[in-house]
Parts: C-alpha cells; sequence; structure tokens
C-alpha cells in the first residue's frame, strides 16, 4: 500500500518544490505590474503633455495617450511574464500569441472591431471632440472617443456610450461640421395678402433678430399654394450649435408674428368649408336596380 502511494507523495512534492522554487518569480512578476502601472500613468501624463505642444487636433493628442497607455501596460505584462516563468523566452512567447491569435480573434472579434474602428475614427477624424452630431437616432455632444467606444453628450444630460465599430459603419450627421448652419422656418399669408409685402416684411423682421447671420443673407421663398394659405418658408443661417440654432428660432417667430400683426398680414388657420343639402332633392347616393327602381 505505501509503495502504491508513494508515486503520488512524490508527485505532490514536487509540485509543492516546485512552487515554493517559483515564489520569488511570482512576487517579482507581481512587483513588476505594480510597476508597470506607475509607470503607464507617468507615460500618458509625458503623451498628454507633448501632444499639447505638438499636435493641434484633440482627436489625435487623445490617440497618442491612449496609444502610448496600452503599449506601456503591453510591455510591462511581457516583462512580467518573462519574469514569472523564466524557461519561458521571448520566441516562445511570439509563438504561442500566433498560436491562439485565431482563437482569441473569433472569441473577441467584437471588441477588435472597436478598437480598429477607433484607431480609424481618431486618424481620419470624420469629426473632432466638442462636435455635435447624430449617429443611429442619438444626438449630443461628443465627450470622448476612447479606443472601444464614442461617448456622446445629450442635450437632456445623459451620457451616450456607441461603439466605434457602429459610428464607423454608420452615416454620421455632424452638426457642428461648418462655420454657419441654415433653419428653414415654414409660414403661411392669406391669399389676399400682396406677395411682394409679405417677402419683404419677413426679410426686414428676420434680419433684426441678434443671432441671425448678415452672410449668408436671409431669404424668403413662396413655396406653394396652400389648402388655406399662401405657404412661405424663411431660410437664414446661425451658428451651427444647437443652442443657438434653438434659441434664434424663438426669436425669428416671435419677430416674424410681430411683424406680421404690424404690417396687417394674417396667418390664417386652416380653413374647411362644409356643404349640405337636400337629400330628398340628391338622391344620387341611392343605389337604381336594372328595372330603373331605386333599391332601398
Amino acid at each position: 500500500m505505501i509503495n502504491a502511494l508513494q508515486p503520488v507523495q512524490n508527485a505532490i512534492e514536487n509540485l509543492l518544490r516546485g512552487a515554493v522554487e517559483s515564489l520569488p518569480s511570482i512576487f517579482l512578476a507581481i512587483a513588476i505590474l505594480f510597476a508597470t502601472r506607475s509607470v503607464a500613468g507617468i507615460v500618458r501624463r509625458i503623451a498628454q503633455a507633448t501632444g499639447e505642444k505638438t499636435i493641434k487636433s484633440r482627436s489625435l493628442r487623445s490617440l497618442l495617450v491612449q496609444t502610448s497607455f496600452v503599449c506601456a501596460w503591453s510591455v510591462g505584462i511581457l516583462i512580467a511574464s518573462v519574469a514569472a516563468f523564466p524557461d519561458l523566452r521571448l520566441g516562445d512567447i511570439i509563438g504561442l500569441l500566433g498560436l491562439s491569435s485565431v482563437a482569441i480573434g473569433f472569441a473577441f472579434q467584437d471588441i477588435f472591431k472597436n478598437f480598429l474602428a477607433g484607431i480609424l475614427l481618431l486618424l481620419h477624424e470624420p469629426f473632432q471632440l466638442g462636435d455635435q452630431i447624430i449617429v443611429e437616432g442619438y444626438e449630443g455632444t461628443v465627450e470622448e472617443i476612447s479606443i472601444r467606444s464614442t461617448q456622446i453628450r445629450t442635450y437632456q444630460g445623459e451620457r451616450i456610450v456607441v461603439p466605434n465599430a457602429i459610428v464607423f459603419t454608420n452615416a454620421v450627421n455632424v452638426l457642428t461640421a461648418f462655420s454657419h448652419r441654415r433653419t428653414d422656418l415654414a409660414i403661411g399669408v392669406d391669399y389676399n395678402t400682396p406677395l411682394a409685402q409679405a417677402v419683404e416684411t419677413l426679410l426686414d423682421a428676420v434680419a433684426t433678430v441678434e443671432g441671425v447671420l448678415t452672410q449668408p443673407k436671409p431669404e424668403v421663398d413662396i413655396v406653394g399654394f396652400g389648402d388655406s394659405s399662401i405657404d412661405m418658408v424663411v431660410r437664414y443661417w446661425t451658428f451651427p450649435e444647437k443652442a443657438q440654432v434653438r434659441r434664434t428660432q424663438t426669436q425669428v417667430m416671435m419677430a416674424l408674428k410681430t411683424a406680421c400683426d404690424r404690417a396687417e398680414i394674417n396667418i390664417p388657420y386652416p380653413i374647411r368649408t362644409l356643404y349640405y343639402f337636400d337629400q330628398e332633392k340628391f338622391d344620387d347616393h341611392y343605389a337604381v336596380a336594372a328595372n330603373g327602381d331605386r333599391a332601398n
């Protein structure tokens, strides 16, 4: 019985002996990881300071900081692995990474897809930090473009985290891409209104509103004959930020209403005309039988 248990005992002793012998290496690897944490923070601060001095684009500065931070951690983990397993050579690590890359790729394909999309977004800069965008039905201000996701702050004060792959593969409406932005405001006037007078009145009113840009100039177009009014569109330009557009539109609407009242231009309500008729006299709604008699 003792002879039968001897191999098991020897195996346990060898395992414990190996674990005890590996303790210094494991502690050294843990110490390297703690040191890597501090070094990565220092590298991030250096990259941020260097980027602020040499790179104007906030997106590229963010890419530099994040890439430096990831690289510092990668080097630290690699050194810790070698320290924990002294027999593990750099070639063995590279070979192991090569063999496991396929399995890791399938398991983390969404993460890698978002990672690559984030790098491309930061390099190509279809929009920048602080821009106001609309993507996949979400609208707000871009607060951060990280390696994995893009964070948007909505106008209601909510944070939306959109994976970079979705942002990269879908249409993005950048509201603040240019220095000014046009608003089209519909308005209708009564059919008895002299159209030349109406156009002049509306142009004069919109030109007095603070926030409406003088270049490009405001325009008033007559677009159609509506059911109860002649339809017009007032087109004017403002700065592109959402708050500026919204506040200016309120002031423009107030100015147009005041100007129309002062010029006695009527903005009509929708009108519907109803006709009543004598059903005994107009009996075409009755069905007529084949012999000419009315069918009840």
